[in-house]
């Protein structure tokens, strides 16, 4: 485990939250696309680092989750393999069946999760943020 997974869960939770609601309200993120989360909790796993966030999606978009909530999702991965799948390196199918990318519990929300990031224009993010 790493420092990273020493750190309290709530934090980044919250960071990634905030990243969620932005993309929502820039409509990078379709709203009506993840409506079969409302009321879900999503866990996002760094195997290489023992660390984990919690979230929930509701009427007013991604907030924390409490620890105490059932997840519903868990997506574990390496850091390394979450980038890839974010900057477009690696195909979420191709992790997946590479067993570098896992899905536990209700798996049909992990197809929601990863349509949801497959529909995003990311041509619409600031060319620094693109990372070029």
């Amino acid at each position: 485990m790493s420092l990273l997974g020493l750190l309290p869960e709530w934090p980044p939770a919250m960071a990634i939250s905030l990243a969620l609601n932005a993309a929502l309200c820039a409509g990078l993120l379709r709203r009506d696309a993840l409506a079969p989360l409302r009321g879900k909790t999503v866990s996002i796993e760094l195997r290489d680092h023992g660390a984990r966030v919690r979230l929930e999606f509701g009427d007013r978009g991604f907030r924390p989750s409490a620890a105490s909530n059932a997840t519903d999702l868990s997506i574990k991965a390496d850091l390394s393999d979450f980038a890839a799948l974010a900057l477009r390196r690696e195909d979420p199918d191709t992790l997946f069946f590479k067993r570098r990318l896992v899905m536990t519990g209700d798996t049909d929300l992990g197809l929601v999760v990863k349509n949801a990031l497959d529909a995003i224009d990311w041509s619409r993010l600031p060319r620094a943020l693109r990372g070029g």
